[in-house]
């Protein structure tokens, strides 16, 4: 039994001309679609069952979301490599378009020039090893400062809760990187 590969396209509505065909797949219900059909403890068995009987590509709509399951090896590379330009782009729905100033973010901006300018900028500007390099000293303070605070609270038996402390940590660094503060979490609690 081959586990099947789950992509998930948004794809166009399905015209009533016929122009756009939706592979075939099991009916849903309205507003639902397949939801009640989808076995979330053992998808794999549930898509190796609807593939004996739909095929080796069907389609699903879980809730108002179209997808396409694939389910053999060599159709999954054509899909992901062969055409991946085709099906790479992300759907553009309001929340993220209110977010992302109408998907001029690189998160969410669909996979266009503009994107590809975009990650072009982030990698040699802000991820480039001479960045990383240059902010270099400002992580090894910021570290130091965390262990010094997890010694502190150690020295007078306190808990020290890790989650909080690397979340404060990444939160100080990501600000002092970007704005040139430091993000004091005990000046904010103050507020």
């Amino acid at each position: 039994m081959a586990i099947p590969i789950c992509l998930i396209f948004l794809l166009p509505k399905a015209k009533r001309g016929g122009k756009n065909k939706v592979p075939p797949g099991p009916l849903g219900l309205p507003f639902i679609g397949n939801l009640h059909q989808f076995d979330c403890l053992a998808p794999h068995i549930y898509f190796w069952k609807l593939s004996k009987k739909y095929g080796k590509v069907f389609s699903l709509k879980l809730a108002s979301v179209p997808i396409v399951v694939v389910s053999a090896a060599k159709l999954a590379k054509e899909v992901l490599k062969t055409q991946d330009l085709v099906f790479c782009s992300k759907p553009s729905l309001v929340g993220q378009q209110k977010l992302s100033y109408n998907g001029h973010d690189i998160a969410f901006a669909p996979y266009n020039d503009y994107w590809r300018e975009m990650r072009k900028i982030c990698v040699l500007h802000l991820f480039s090893l001479k960045k990383v390099h240059l902010f270099g000293p400002i992580r090894k303070d910021e570290v130091s400062r965390m262990i010094k605070k997890i010694y502190q609270q150690a020295a007078n038996s306190q808990v020290t809760n890790l989650s909080n402390l690397l979340i404060s940590l990444n939160s100080t660094i990501i600000c002092r990187v970007a704005f040139g503060v430091r993000f004091d979490e005990e000046a904010y609690e103050r507020c």
